[in-house]
């Protein structure tokens, strides 16, 4: 087998069994290597340290399969860590028809986001690993779960630095000719997988949208950056007294209106705007607006590492009007999605937030994404959902 020799002394992250491999890291290769197919990862001194996907593209050069050298890596492989994966999220995930059943390095496919609605499942394969193995994975999937209708969203901006175009379209029985319904804790929602977000739906949220239903009782709510409104679904569902949902699309919230129909719930009891929601928050301001409950739940401020003072400032700003937006005892729930942002900072930005406000405030509660989105002790580039339920005091 072809092999990746690493520079000297940079095999400390392999040995704590970390699965990727960055270029900077490499001293050399050893025979031809094509995209996508296994090589050895051998220290300087040709000690076995892994088996990985070959990426000659990407600054992750490398990705681990394995750090057994007596494991094949081969179709049974993927049959296993599919089936394992798989009766994982049976074992966890209740009340739902719709949960994440392959989350790349958690379940040992790096590169691999499986997530089932119903009887569909869609894939996004953002590695050359798993695109180099994809017939075999999708054919592990079919077996495992009874599905016969799989879609890829491989549509991710990840895929262009892996030398791969991006894919949409059936990998797997019929095209999707509708939203698929989906029922997740007593509320109804449909999920557009051809042209949604990511594969359609935040299904990172499940866990968290149940605490704002359970805490949402007889309070107002203002919902930012809501999408297709599950948050405000998930506040209507609890009780919420009135919710405002803000988002800059359009079509999202035509369907977040859909839902609040599909679910039987009082028209009035909800109110959209199609708007900015830095400018909408600072309108709210103006207006004199006060409210119980808060989520805040923007896209990605920080792709990379380069757009974290920016997107400090960002979530900062958010935070701060946000806080002055609440009542006495209200409750604000604040979220970052981006990985390069680690929970310690974004605590720090939260409670620098709370200072300029003029507000003291407690957290109540660490929040992440659940159970189906596990996460590796030795891989913290998984973690990128992040949280604080905090009460203004």
């Amino acid at each position: 087998m072809n092999a990746l020799i690493l520079k000297p002394g940079k095999e400390h992250a392999l040995l704590h069994r970390h699965p990727w491999v960055f270029a900077n890291a490499i001293s050399r290769i050893e025979g031809p290597c094509a995209p996508g197919a296994t090589i050895q990862i051998l220290s300087y001194n040709r000690r076995f340290l892994a088996r990985a996907a070959f990426s000659p593209t990407s600054q992750i050069r490398a990705r681990v399969w394995s750090f057994d050298e007596t494991e094949p890596i081969d179709h049974a492989l993927f049959k296993r860590r599919i089936a394992r994966a798989i009766a994982h999220r049976r074992q966890w995930i209740k009340q739902t028809d719709a949960s994440r059943l392959i989350f790349g390095e958690a379940d040992g496919l790096p590169g691999l986001v499986v997530d089932q609605y119903a009887q569909q499942l869609v894939c996004q394969f953002t590695a050359v690993g798993v695109e180099h193995w994809k017939e075999a994975i999708v054919a592990a999937l079919q077996k495992e779960t009874g599905c016969t209708d799989i879609y890829e969203r491989s549509d991710a901006a990840i895929r262009t630095r892996e030398g791969l175009p991006l894919r949409t379209g059936v990998l797997s029985g019929a095209e999707p000719n509708a939203p698929i319904a989906i029922l997740e804790n007593g509320v109804r929602y449909h999920v557009d997988i051809q042209s949604g977000h990511k594969t359609g739906f935040y299904l990172d949220q499940r866990d968290n949208r149940l605490l704002v239903q359970q805490l949402a009782h007889q309070r107002e709510v203002l919902n930012c950056f809501c999408y297709t409104g599950g948050f405000s679904l998930a506040a209507l569902k609890g009780g919420a007294t009135h919710v405002l949902s803000v988002d800059s699309s359009a079509q999202a919230l035509s369907m977040a209106q859909q839902h609040v129909t599909l679910n039987g719930f009082e028209p009035t009891r909800a109110e959209w705007r199609d708007a900015d929601a830095f400018k909408t928050l600072r309108d709210l301001q103006s207006e004199g607006r006060q409210f119980d409950l808060i989520v805040l739940d923007p896209p990605k401020f920080a792709p990379s590492t380069q757009h974290l003072a920016s997107a400090a400032r960002a979530y900062k700003e958010i935070n701060r009007v946000g806080l002055q937006l609440l009542r006495p005892n209200g409750l604000l729930f604040s979220y970052s999605c981006s990985g390069a942002v680690s929970a310690a900072c974004f605590q720090d930005i939260v409670s620098d937030a709370a200072l300029d406000a003029n507000a003291d405030i407690r957290i109540l509660k660490r929040l992440s994404a659940g159970a189906d989105h596990p996460q590796l002790a030795r891989f913290p580039e998984g973690e990128y959902l992040k949280g604080l339920l905090v009460e203004k005091i």
